[in-house]
């Protein structure tokens, strides 16, 4: 026959501690089943928003245009001459920067408006270009940050929230 052994005070403990984590564990499914369930409603957001990005953005950039008289079509862009400066160099070698931009309008009416006002745009742009480096222009952002300042300057010039964004339709540096 089998025979019936009594647990010491310590073995006791040491079962009680393997049990233990047997216990918590509905505590823990309900944890993992919320975390699964938020990670899959952003991943099902995020999907849907990349699909109205990827597929609808046509048809919605021109409803957002009829409505909220923002959203310029592409027959509102204006056109910034190419420009050519020189970079300033710490050496003294010649460098120059050749660059080509669009000014995209907040709304179709405000095209006129940039247009007369591109030789301030223009204007302001000349000495920034100017003081840049070579090193300035290195790197995956620096595209980012000259549209960026490029916008600043077009918005002071022609006023703030006239131009919606800066395109680069050719950056070079020799």
């Amino acid at each position: 026959m089998a025979e019936v052994q009594e647990l010491e005070p310590a073995e006791a403990e040491s079962e009680a501690v393997i049990a233990a984590p047997n216990a918590k564990a509905p505590r823990n499914k309900k944890k993992l089943a919320i975390v699964g369930g938020a990670v899959a409603v952003l991943l099902l957001a995020g999907g849907g928003a990349a699909y109205a990005f990827m597929a609808g953005g046509e048809s919605g950039h021109a409803e957002a245009g009829s409505d909220a008289g923002a959203g310029a079509g592409p027959e509102t862009f204006v056109d910034v001459p190419p420009m050519t400066v020189n970079l300033r160099s710490a050496d003294g070698t010649p460098r120059f920067l050749r660059v080509h931009l669009m000014l995209v309008p907040t709304s179709a009416d405000k095209q006129e408006e940039i247009t007369q006002k591109l030789p301030l745009i223009l204007d302001a742009y000349q000495p920034f270009l100017r003081e840049l480096r070579p090193e300035d222009l290195a790197g995956s952002a620096a595209a980012f940050r000259l549209k960026e300042e490029m916008l600043i300057r077009a918005n002071r010039e022609v006023g703030a929230g006239s131009v919606a964004d800066v395109l680069i339709q050719d950056l070079v540096q020799q």
